[in-house]
């Protein structure tokens, strides 16, 4: 049966663990060599696509994005007739859309794995490398609390979701209507996460090792900008909120940043600001992913 990765908890803890560890390869098997990943984009995308294509690279295969114009999956074609062509030509396909539905008809036809690289529900590539970098700064991130602060989004959502696979507590602070929805705070603590939800960041920041934000109005928001701006107020991620979190706490953000906004200037450029290794590690976890979703493990793992 083809293995697809539409959410982080499509992996078991055990896997988790494994695609961190492939990800942290100095020099990874050459196990696209010869062969293709489809890369579809319904939105722009900097991080994304540059961190993809260059994991497709790093494993000897060849990328090929296209955009919604050249594909329009569901209406120039079914999702379903697209992902059995794209199956004959490449080994894996990855799609960064809107409706998370659509990724889900895509994996029911496709033959190779399909990668969610984002939808409006979820963006579980961003929680590998969020993962990957919180492990990197402390070691092991058992036992370790993140706080998140901001809109309830597809971001938070398979935040908390890995965070309950790694054994990690999760504080979520967002303003009242904007809040992540219930669903997936059971669908979290099923899985034995402990998560807190709060309407004030202060109680969030308490105790945490990680303050972690995403902007106030996500792609495809921006009319509604305003008025999430005044529901936000006292939400930035700030020195005074940082100071609550524990000694040595780290900012992490998905990007881009909307500085004065969602973070301050002084937090985002500070030393506490691991952003930029977070976002270079979207291309190792990319990597390790498509390394355990092809089922070439090195022998020491399996």
């Amino acid at each position: 049966m083809t293995r697809h990765f539409l959410e982080v908890d499509d992996l078991s803890p055990a896997e988790l663990s494994t695609v961190l560890d492939l990800a942290e390869q100095a020099d990874p098997p050459k196990i696209l060599a010869g062969k293709g990943m489809a890369l579809l984009f319904e939105k722009p995308s900097l991080r994304t696509r540059n961190a993809t294509e260059m994991a497709v690279v790093q494993l000897g295969g060849h990328p090929v994005s296209l955009r919604a114009e050249e594909v329009d999956v569901d209406v120039r074609e079914p999702a379903a007739d697209a992902a059995r062509v794209l199956s004959r030509y490449h080994a894996a396909i990855g799609a960064r859309v809107f409706a998370h539905a659509k990724l889900e008809r895509l994996a029911e036809a496709a033959t190779v794995p399909v990668v969610n690289l984002l939808s409006d529900d979820s963006h579980p590539c961003q929680a590998l490398a969020d993962l990957l970098t919180m492990r990197q700064v402390w070691g092991s991130v058992a036992g370790r609390t993140v706080a998140y602060v901001g809109d309830g989004n597809n971001v938070c959502r398979s935040l908390v979701l890995a965070a309950a696979l790694a054994g990690m507590r999760a504080h979520v602070a967002t303003p009242t209507g904007f809040s992540l929805d219930a669903a997936s705070v059971d669908r979290a603590r099923a899985l034995g996460g402990i998560v807190t939800v709060v309407t004030r960041p202060e109680e969030a920041a308490e105790g945490a090792d990680a303050l972690y934000t995403d902007v106030w109005a996500s792609m495809g928001q921006e009319d509604d900008a305003g008025r999430r701006r005044q529901a936000f107020e006292g939400f930035t991620i700030d020195e005074r909120l940082m100071a609550r979190a524990n000694p040595g706490a780290v900012l992490l953000h998905c990007l881009p940043a909307h500085r004065g906004e969602e973070v301050s200037a002084g937090v985002l450029d500070s030393p506490a600001g691991v952003v930029w290794q977070q976002a270079e590690n979207r291309m190792h976890a990319m990597r390790g992913l498509l390394l355990f979703l092809l089922g070439t493990l090195p022998e020491e793992t399996t």
